[in-house]
């Protein structure tokens, strides 16, 4: 052995080969933390001082080669500050760049994921062989931030410019022929054969027959831009970027080309500087803050989920009552997951539409190239649709989807309990009735749990898991787990009306609400909240649910929690909805909808709007007419939202400040940038925000700040 470390190993094989071998101590995974950076420079001294060693052989003795850099360890290294950082990743980049200067070939053997920092790593060898069942990838601007172990510098000379901004802008892991076809790998080898194809390739280079040399000072020299002017080329790429992403949204996705532009024409040793200095100046944003937040938080509702499902019953058979989009939803996923389902209702053409929702998300998937016929075919084998209960005494769970009515709910499950098991689980697929009520009419209430979809199913990582007050542990574990197996995100929620996702959405369209009585303009209030970071503002978003469905769920959340969301004037929603404008259902709403040539819902002004407000607004001159400031109108909105969240947190509603801000960002769409709502309060300051609300509190009590955040700003607390 010459070198052993907690990460790594160095080992003589053979002719002056040795073996340079990723393996960090007491983890499932190699990763990018402090143990393996330090143990990284300590061998490459090694390493230089033995003459001994003509090439290295470079593997992972993990199922993965490297996932990455350890981001539990971003905190502390970026709360000192932009020129810390700068020093910080410097370091980094010295320990790579010696390891890239080693005048011996190394081969890297990739297996399993080599993400960000990983796939860094292997950006620093002579030659790349990767298996043909690897994925690699530039996943940073995900975190909000660039590519800082020298992979914006080095993908950029290894792929060219055009292919190595794909791969950063984009994000997404490459397989391996595609990974080889932009010239980021130089060989693919049979996932079984991988390790003695790379030794063969560096017995090559050691030989000559691979000019490992030329393929190291491709990396050291300025970029082979494209022909023709490269200001050019920039500007034009920089302008497709921002179609696709807001850079004062997220200022990464400005950086990452700042870089590869700036130090296009530099050396390898100058341009690694350059990178440095952008990563540390997207470091220290707020959105890289809230990005990796966000990151962390999803692992935490991973293991959270895992702990919940520890008393769940296997499900082997399911069942979904009720079909249509939402039903034929749920079928689709439970039988991509393989879950055999039975998809049961009382029409034929509720059947047929059910299953042909299944068939066209399995029809999308197969235009992608995603899966085969074959898998087409066995998927929809898994749903068995039905007019009668038969084989429901095989189920292991009865997944109820029926039309948002209470009465009809508790007809559906008191008929199907009689038909199940007594163990089986029953679930109620609900936005918003009490689990606990609709428990009542039950024989089995322990046996019962709210498991709230979003639509559409196949899109939405979301689902909330009631838990009633009889609601047993396996109740609510079984729903846990099969929400896991379909390849959901479960978050556990007390029951309550409007259960958290509702609850603290409506208070927003409340505050809406509000803002057009007092005579705001509607595409004005929906243009500021796009402009904050939501995919679209309250209005549009209220015609992509339905005015009917809001008008219910907000009767609901009044009747709950009167004192704060029970309005004390018809609002337009309302108005809208009495004069039967739906929302896009039936093409008319807040907006007008048409079709375009592609069959897709096209929004456009109605002035129809103007009239049927007209008598209920306050203002003289009708709808639209007084002007509101951006911030008052995104204060307004926001505060309402942010605030019901903060009482969910008080009242236990969900048990975590990531789960409440992860359901956010998975079920609402809140903006990834933000963080979610108590990332956004953290991020303004307690007592900042406390003020703010104290502004507003004479608007109701919706706005009123919560004893929660007065006590955590007279402390100096946070939520994260």
């Amino acid at each position: 052995m010459i070198y052993s470390g907690p990460a790594i190993t160095v080992q003589m094989l053979e002719d002056g080969i040795a073996e340079f071998k990723f393996d960090l101590e007491n983890e499932s995974v190699n990763k990018f933390n402090r143990v393996t950076l330090d143990d990284l420079a300590a061998a490459i001294h090694v390493v230089k001082a033995n003459p001994q060693i003509k090439g290295l052989l470079v593997t992972s003795a993990k199922n993965f080669f490297i996932v990455g850099a350890d981001i539990t360890e971003f905190g502390d290294v970026f709360s000192h500050g932009r020129d810390y950082i700068k020093n910080w990743v410097m370091d980094i980049h010295r320990t790579f760049n010696a390891f890239e200067d080693l005048n011996i070939p190394k081969v890297v053997a990739i297996n399993g994921f080599a993400l960000g920092g990983g796939l860094e790593m292997c950006l620093v060898n002579d030659y790349r062989v990767m298996s043909d069942k690897a994925q690699i990838g530039l996943p940073e601007l995900n975190l909000g931030l660039i590519p800082g172990f020298g992979g914006t510098v080095r993908i950029a000379r290894l792929a060219g410019a055009a292919k190595g901004i794909e791969w950063i802008s984009t994000s997404y892991p490459r397989k391996a022929q595609q990974a080889l076809a932009d010239g980021v790998v130089d060989e693919i080898a049979p996932h079984d054969e991988l390790r003695e194809v790379a030794l063969q390739a560096l017995k090559k280079a050691i030989a000559g027959e691979i000019d490992w040399q030329a393929k190291r000072a491709t990396k050291l020299q300025p970029i082979a831009m494209p022909q023709g002017d490269s200001k050019d080329f920039f500007n034009s790429v920089r302008a497709e970027l921002t179609k696709k992403t807001n850079p004062e949204q997220y200022p990464a996705s400005k950086a990452f080309l700042d870089v590869i532009e700036e130090s296009a024409d530099m050396p390898r040793d100058q341009a690694v500087e350059v990178e440095a200095k952008h990563f540390a100046d997207v470091c220290v944003t707020p959105q890289a803050d809230a990005l990796i937040g966000l990151f962390l938080s999803d692992q935490v509702i991973k293991r959270i989920a895992k702990k919940n499902s520890a008393d769940a019953l296997e499900v082997n058979k399911a069942a979904v009552l009720g079909s249509g989009i939402m039903g034929g939803g749920i079928a689709y996923q439970a039988a991509t997951k393989g879950t055999p389902i039975i998809m049961k209702d009382i029409g034929q053409d509720a059947l047929d539409l059910g299953m042909a929702e299944a068939e066209k998300q399995l029809n999308r998937q197969l235009q992608r190239g995603r899966i085969t016929e074959d898998k087409k075919a066995a998927t929809l084998a898994l749903i068995t649709p039905q007019l009668s209960y038969d084989g429901f005494d095989e189920v292991d769970i009865v997944i109820e989807a029926v039309t948002e009515n209470s009465k009809v709910k508790e007809a559906v499950l008191t008929e199907v309990e009689n038909e199940i098991r007594d163990n089986a689980i029953l679930a109620s697929n609900t936005s918003t009735i009490s689990i606990t009520e609709l428990a009542k009419t039950l024989k089995r209430p322990a046996n019962f749990v709210g498991m709230h979809f979003f639509n559409p199913v196949p899109l939405m990582p979301l689902v909330e898991v009631i838990r009633g007050k009889e609601s047993s542990p396996t109740a609510v574990s079984t729903a846990v787990a099969l929400a896991t197996k379909m390849g959901k995100s479960p978050i556990v929620v007390e029951d309550c009306p409007g259960f958290l996702v509702n609850r603290v959405l409506f208070p927003y369209f409340d505050a809406f609400d509000l803002l057009l009585k007092e005579g705001a303009c509607i595409q004005k209030i929906d243009q500021v909240m796009e402009d904050f970071g939501w995919p679209m503002g309250p209005a549009y978003l209220s015609d992509v649910i339905g005015l009917d469905t809001c008008v219910h769920a907000s009767d609901v959340l009044a009747e709950g929690f009167p004192d704060r969301m029970k309005p004390s004037f018809k609002g337009a929603t309302k108005v809208l909805f009495e004069a039967n404008r739906l929302g896009q259902k039936n093409g008319k709403g807040f907006y007008m909808y048409e079709a375009d040539e592609s069959g897709r819902q096209r929004k456009a002004f109605d002035p129809e709007i103007k009239e049927l407000l007209a008598e209920h607004i306050d203002a003289a001159d009708g709808p639209g007419s007084v002007e509101f400031s951006d911030d008052a109108i995104r204060d307004r909105l926001m505060l309402t939202m942010c605030n019901e969240v903060a009482r969910c947190i008080d009242e236990k509603i969900v048990s975590s400040p990531d789960e409440a801000d992860m359901a956010l960002i998975m079920g609402l769409g809140f903006p990834k940038f933000r963080g979610g709502a108590l990332r956004y309060i953290d991020q303004t300051g307690l007592s900042d925000y406390v003020a703010l609300c104290d502004r507003y509190a004479h608007l109701g009590k919706a706005y009123e700040a919560p004893q929660i955040l007065r006590d955590m700003a007279a402390k100096g607390e946070t939520f994260f």
